[in-house]
């Protein structure tokens, strides 16, 4: 017989390492031609972090984002970046970038000033061109003061910037500490079917809902949940490590089961945009956290289908069987 059942699970995530500095830095330089060089240590490593901090860098500097190129990864050329983990690249790299274009920007808007007739505190930068805020029909490109930047006033236009969250140890004594500057928040719900002769779960269709403070990239912030969920299905129902006197005796994909794309069910995703003031536009992060709510909502489905509780992960069919007979 086959019985289906839906299980929900929430999380909340930090970003960025607990307590210790997790520092980005960041170059920015504007040429002649109006477009933008970005310099940083932070790793794309299939995220699309890269894109997402062009975006940051982009509007930023109040440029198109195709006049933005990035330099990343290389430690002879790129400033400090501490790596690309614990969901912090958006956030702490996205914040060394909007200083470094700040100060590039300060420079740019000390040189238009004197163009548009009123002090830079009055700009405003968008879509390659310098604006007076109240009067926007009063503008000049970017490229044209960046040019009289460097070649008139002798001030090539270049910024620099970083980022370490504020954080704080724990206090032994009163128990206070502050080990991350942000979380991140989500739910996600599981819809699935237990064969109750084989044990065999066959996961329906998961919904995933996930705050990420502002969404650079909505696409990448998608795709970024649905890797999560596919990884999620695995870590719930298929991957074990089998161990023996400490060695791993299934060290093959044919013994370790990775979910494949047909193993994958629709993901319906939901992006809860709530901004955060201390990060860049607004954005925080997404990488681990899409993984975390999908194992527990899927056994929490198994239990509402057939009312065992899975403890011990992957919840395999014969564990599930297992805990169907003791069940009675």
């Amino acid at each position: 017989m086959k019985k289906r059942g839906k299980g929900v699970a929430w999380m909340f995530y930090p970003i960025g390492f607990t307590a210790y500095a997790n520092p980005s830095a960041a170059f920015v330089k504007v040429n002649q031609d109006g477009s933008a060089v970005v310099w940083t240590g932070a790793t794309d490593v299939g995220q699309g972090s890269t894109t997402a901090l062009a975006q940051i860098a982009a509007d930023a500097l109040g440029i198109p984002v195709e006049l933005v190129t990035m330099v990343t990864s290389d430690t002879l050329q790129t400033p400090m970046d501490i790596g690309s983990v614990a969901s912090r690249v958006t956030y702490i790299a996205g914040n060394a970038i909007v200083r470094a274009c700040e100060a590039a920007k300060k420079i740019l808007f000390e040189v238009a000033s004197e163009e548009l007739g009123i002090g830079p505190e009055g700009l405003e930068s968008r879509g390659g061109w310098i604006y007076v805020r109240d009067f926007p029909e009063r503008r000049v490109r970017v490229a044209e003061i960046a040019r009289k930047a460097e070649v008139v006033k002798g001030r090539p236009v270049i910024g620099a910037g970083s980022y370490n969250p504020p954080t704080t140890f724990l206090d032994l004594e009163t128990g206070h500490g502050k080990p991350y500057n942000t979380y991140v928040y989500a739910a996600q719900v599981a819809e699935v079917e237990v064969d109750t002769e084989t044990g065999e779960v066959k996961v329906l269709r998961i919904t995933a809902v996930h705050d990420c403070g502002r969404a650079i990239n909505p696409l990448l912030v998608e795709g970024q949940v649905e890797g999560g969920v596919a990884m999620g299905i695995g870590y719930a129902l298929t991957e074990e490590m089998v161990l023996q006197e400490g060695r791993v005796l299934n060290t093959k994909l044919a013994d370790y089961l990775v979910p494949t794309s047909l193993d994958v069910p629709p993901v319906d995703v939901s992006i809860v945009e709530v901004p955060d003031p201390t990060g860049p536009f607004g954005a925080k992060g997404i990488g681990e956290p899409s993984l975390l709510p999908t194992a527990p909502a899927i056994v929490n489905a198994i239990y509402d289908a057939v009312g065992v509780r899975i403890r011990e992960l992957p919840a395999t069919p014969e564990r599930i069987l297992k805990a169907l007979q003791e069940k009675g």
